[in-house]
């Protein structure tokens, strides 16, 4: 029989198994995964669309902006895990390249592929709305974070990129993986250090947006999300054999040339940076407040004439 000395003295941990399946048809499987992942996108749509509302842009153009989003994301992440860790393997056997559904997706492939999607869609739509490639990159810096997150929950609900053995209370024991021992549960590190960086940088946006400098939003968005992604590395189990023993792992790697971009970017907005609004945006901002005045003024002139609604 188990004493209660023993029991309190054993590690307190979570038991973590859940099927990443939600169900079935034939030979669809919809996972946890697969809905977080597009959920992101779907809820970083929308709040462009708040965006775009707000700066007097038309939101008509935000459905290419969404399918130029999600496609390249989709094949950088790929194409990121199959260069960036497993060359050799897919070298050999190519056509595994597409088979996304095998699994393997690297965020820093997505980060680039996306980087350069934006590029082209602000060189096709900027001009003609008078938006540049650093003011789509702020917006975009303000919204991803967001969809990082549910993406680390949906990695959560696969129960995979999980970090070492740990005796803290909030440790998991990821049974479906046939692990024993309590694992760091990496994945919700991230998406709440996603998740407050998404926070932040909506704050920045809404409350500050006329005193910011073009860039800031997002050299905070690269520093914020692959400087916690660089730490918090040290604490997750090495995702293939060559990483073992590795000081920093390809994760750490591939995080530093971001992380110095966003400080770069950083630096420059703030000596030489424009204003992060649109043009057009101050101009808003006054038609909005004279209507809203025009309206004060006009219901104050209609009690003292002695008018009344019915």
């Amino acid at each position: 029989m188990t004493t209660l000395p023993a029991i309190l003295a054993a590690p307190l941990a979570i038991t973590w198994g859940p099927n990443p399946e939600i169900f079935s048809i034939g030979p669809i499987h919809i996972r946890y995964y697969s809905i977080l992942f597009v959920s992101g996108f779907i809820i970083g749509y929308y709040i462009f669309m708040r965006f775009f509302k707000r700066e007097g842009l038309p939101v008509e153009i935000l459905d290419t902006l969404l399918y130029t989003l999600l496609g390249s994301a989709v094949v950088g992440a790929r194409l990121g895990h199959c260069l960036f860790y497993e060359p050799a393997y897919y070298l050999s056997k190519p056509w595994e390249i597409f088979m996304i559904w095998e699994g393997g997706l690297a965020s820093h492939g997505g980060a680039v592929a996306i980087l350069i999607a934006l590029w082209y869609y602000a060189r096709k739509y900027g001009r003609r709305y008078d938006f540049d490639y650093m003011w789509l990159l702020d917006r975009v810096g303000v919204a991803t974070p967001l969809a990082g997150a549910l993406i680390r929950l949906g990695n959560l609900m696969n129960s995979e990129i999980y970090g070492n053995p740990t005796d803290l209370p909030w440790g998991f024991i990821f049974t479906i993986r046939g692990e024993t021992l309590a694992k760091h549960p990496t994945q919700l590190y991230e998406a709440l250090a996603y998740l407050f960086t998404f926070a932040f940088l909506m704050l920045l946006y809404w409350k500050f947006l006329d005193k910011l400098k073009k860039g800031t939003m997002f050299g905070i968005f690269m520093i914020g999300i692959f400087g916690t992604r660089f730490f918090i590395e040290f604490v997750k189990e090495p995702q293939v054999a060559f990483e073992q023993g590795m000081t920093l792992n390809m994760g750490q790697w591939l995080s530093i040339p971001f992380i110095l971009l966003g400080i770069s970017i950083i630096v420059y907005s703030i000596i030489k940076g424009s204003p992060a609004a649109i043009q057009n945006y101050a101009d808003i901002k006054k038609a909005k407040t004279k209507s809203a005045s025009d309206n004060i003024k006009s219901e104050a002139d209609k009690i003292k004439s002695g008018k009344s609604y019915k």
